[in-house]
């Protein structure tokens, strides 16, 4: 079930996202100019902007003007509770059914049905299950590490009660600062 969200909370971790791409692609020292585009779609099971649409596309602009501003990202809500009738919103509706035997979206459908009842396919799911599971536990005590260092806490406490190596602390603590 989708966590009630307020929209600038939505706006703000959208951001987080977008910001979290930038830093994932571009390497220290290197040039903004170098930064691709990057496409955030961000899916939900509700309408959050209450128009009855399937695909909100964000659009920046400056000011009053209507002028287009393009800083390479590229933002797109799309809302699975409307069905107008649309390829994405077909495969909303087959996201939601989650069924193995549906094979309505192709190579989707294809790949779907193989990761679910094949054998191999189990085990390669299970296999990325849990490295997400791992590094969203990395992440979490990446968090804790900065609040740590934020309040005063020595690096080497910081680390025996992360759980984690000195080195990979002063790591993310120079980041942070970065």
């Amino acid at each position: 079930m989708e966590r009630k969200r307020s929209i600038p909370d939505l706006l703000s971790l959208v951001s987080y996202y977008g910001s979290m791409i930038d830093k994932s692609v571009l390497d220290k020292g290197a040039e903004h100019n170098q930064l691709p585009d990057v496409y955030i779609i961000y899916i939900s099971e509700t309408d959050l902007w209450h128009a009855g649409e399937t695909v909100y596309p964000a659009n920046i602009t400056l000011g009053k003007s209507a002028i287009p501003y393009d800083d390479g990202k590229h933002v797109i809500f799309v809302n699975a509770a409307v069905d107008d009738g649309s390829e994405v919103a077909k495969m909303m509706q087959y996201f939601k059914k989650a069924d193995p035997d549906d094979m309505s979206q192709g190579e989707l459908s294809e790949r779907v049905h193989y990761l679910k009842t094949e054998k191999g396919g189990y085990k390669e799911m299970c296999e990325v299950a849990e490295k997400i599971y791992e590094q969203g536990k990395m992440e979490k005590a990446r968090q804790i590490v900065i609040s740590m260092h934020r309040d005063g806490m020595a690096e080497e406490l910081i680390a025996k009660y992360a759980n984690v190596s000195i080195d990979l602390v002063k790591n993310w603590i120079a980041l942070s600062l970065a």
